[in-house]
């Protein structure tokens, strides 16, 4: 590294001290916001400039000195419709337990946008990603012209962790296509190591096509010359395109087969969900060819006395793989949301978040699988009980749970939706509605509700939740609501938006009763809708629940949260944060507990 980049780095560490770290972070979201080129998914990039966007990678890659140190990093591309992201999970996991150090560029974030980039398993310090954010964004802020503007969000973020995983020196790199491939910022990789195609199927068609073949032609784009490559099995006209492709580029393309439960030899993957499968068996064929490309197979099995033992990195990686907002089970507790002094065993029913970000047909179907049978799993698990021991590990606070005897649990199964307008809620909830009741799972209520996240802004993990969220406009909800109703009973439904919950306010919630009923016995009448509700906020609707479990200590809401990435991230961050305070005795647990090789959380 020449001694002019050593200097500007040490410029930057020494500004970024200046200031609180807090402040300092906080302004780089600042920074990255301004970057966000469309308001909303769907619109077009606003970017301007006579150069194409894979062309302005170049440049902006050439301007940072990145492009030879780039040819230099081990890397796994992968791309796909559905599991590419658990897919590059597991890679990282299983590599990093055999042993190498490991980057990781995933998107999008839920909370916070330093989980995009990992270094040996973990989010990078803010104090390391401020250091290179910073040098990355004064050098290319020093070059900009009319021709060559700063590159938006996503470009950026891929040029900031290249830059990082060469500073860090990382042993191998996976790479997670944003979208596409041909045409993704990440396709500046001419020699991956080995290339990935994860499960292919109908998403951001405005931008991919409105056919499988279209999309999976995309999706080949990360192809390269001789490179190997592994795919799923996929629908023959995505297979069909792939293969072609393949041929052209003299790729020696395989299909992968799904990990078989037996191989786990009695451990579970770390990512729930039987088509976790598919993805692990993707996986595993990845990191076999990185360890044997890289000559690393063999120098591995030298240190193993068989095969086998070498596979038991393998297996621990399977089962230790996390990503938030994937099949995610949260156990709430009510320490910190009331007076401790109150609380007692009894005095709270269950409250239980099943998180899962779909948004696909083919991902809600998964989605509705997955939730459908943890709901029957957890039918003999014992009730939840109240955090007693507390160990802080990694900077993560680890909670530990005593069990309590099982007694009259009233479950009750809770859908909690919202969906950009871009996705087709006619095509999603009758997906997730038939996939749930064929394997005898029904919801007793939905609630429709406006996520906090915008899509034109940057935030960290700490930042205040927005105190204007009154002014809401609720008509996407009530559309929903529409489609939900007309779902359940099987005809129009009026929903009377008559009050439009301009302001917050009890009333606009509803009875702690609603929940208690049982919809499926009364029919709509007088505008009475029996099986939803639009709510005005999620905080209102987090304390709304929580409210409703401390009413009733015989009731267990299982609460499932899907249709949005971002509405998964916004729970997420509600039930993470210090306190959204709407009261002044409401706070939050702050860390969660990652129970091993469940993929549970307990807050």
């Amino acid at each position: 590294m020449s001694s002019q980049t050593m200097e500007n780095m040490k410029s930057n560490i020494e500004c970024s001290e200046e200031l609180p770290l807090s402040s300092s972070y906080e302004m780089a979201m600042e920074a990255l916001s301004s970057l966000i080129t469309r308001q909303k998914r769907g619109d077009r990039s606003s970017v301007g400039g006579k150069y194409g966007k894979l062309d302005r990678m170049l440049m902006y890659l050439k301007i940072l000195g990145l492009e030879e140190k780039i040819a230099g990093l081990k890397i796994i591309h992968v791309a796909g419709t559905k599991g590419k992201g658990s897919t590059c999970t597991f890679c990282e996991a299983i590599l990093r337990e055999c042993g190498f150090r490991t980057g990781l560029f995933i998107s999008p974030h839920l909370i916070d946008v330093r989980e995009r980039i990992r270094l040996d398993g973990l989010d990078i310090s803010e104090e390391k990603f401020l250091v290179h954010f910073w040098d990355c964004w004064n050098q290319l802020k020093e070059k900009v012209t009319n021709d060559l503007p700063m590159p938006p969000l996503f470009q950026f973020l891929t040029i900031l962790a290249f830059k990082i995983f060469t500073w860090e020196e990382v042993d191998v790199a996976i790479i997670e296509v944003g979208l596409g491939g041909t045409n993704d910022s990440t396709n500046v990789i001419k020699e991956p190591v080995v290339c990935g195609i994860a499960s292919l199927g109908m998403d951001h068609t405005e931008t991919l096509g409105d056919t499988l073949g279209k999309i999976a032609s995309h999706k080949a784009g990360i192809f390269k010359h001789q490179i190997p490559a592994f795919t799923v099995p996929q629908l023959s006209e995505a297979m069909d395109v792939l293969q072609q492709r393949a041929r052209e580029l003299e790729v020696p393309l395989e299909v992968a087969a799904p990990l078989d439960h037996k191989q786990l030899k009695g451990l579970k993957l770390g990512l729930s969900g039987d088509h976790q499968f598919i993805n692990a068996g993707l996986a595993v064929s990845l990191c076999k060819c990185w360890l044997q490309s890289t000559g690393n197979w063999g120098k591995l099995l030298k240190n193993a006395n068989q095969e086998d033992d070498m596979m038991e990195a393998f297996l621990r990686g399977l089962s230790t793989a996390r990503l938030s907002g994937r099949a995610q089970i949260v156990y709430d507790t009510p320490l910190k949301s009331y007076n401790v002094s109150e609380v007692t065993e009894s005095s709270f029913g269950d409250l239980i978040f099943y998180l899962d970000g779909a948004h696909s047909p083919e991902s809600m179907d998964a989605c509705a699988r997955w939730f459908s049978n943890a709901v029957k799993g957890s039918r003999n698990s014992p009730s939840s009980s109240f955090v007693k021991v507390e160990n802080r590990v990694n900077g993560y606070i680890h909670h530990k749970k005593e069990n309590t005897e099982e007694s009259n649990t009233i479950s009750k199964q809770i859908l909690l939706f919202n969906c950009m307008e871009v996705r087709d809620p006619h095509i999603l909830l009758p997906q997730l509605v038939r996939t749930c009741a064929s394997s005898g799972t029904r919801f007793s209520k939905a609630l429709f509700v406006p996520s906090i996240s915008t899509y034109n802004k940057v935030t960290s993990g700490d930042s205040i939740i927005p105190s204007d969220l009154s002014v809401r406009d609720l008509s996407w909800q009530f559309n929903l609501q529409r489609i939900w109703e007309k779902i359940i009973h099987n005809k129009d439904v009026v929903v009377d938006e008559s009050s439009k919950m301009d302001k917050f306010h009890s009333l606009n919630l509803p009875p702690y009763e609603f929940l208690y009923e049982d919809g499926s016995s009364s029919k709509p009448a007088n505008k009475s809708l029996s099986f939803s509700a639009v709510m005005p906020s999620l905080p209102l609707t987090i304390r709304w629940l929580r409210d409703c479990v401390k009413e009733n200590p015989s009731l267990r809401l299982q609460v499932l949260v899907t249709g949005s990435l971002h509405l998964v991230g916004d729970v997420l961050k509600l039930l993470r944060s210090h306190g959204f305070s709407l009261d002044p005795g409401l706070a939050i647990l702050n860390i969660p507990y990652i129970e091993e090789g469940r993929g549970m959380l307990y807050l």
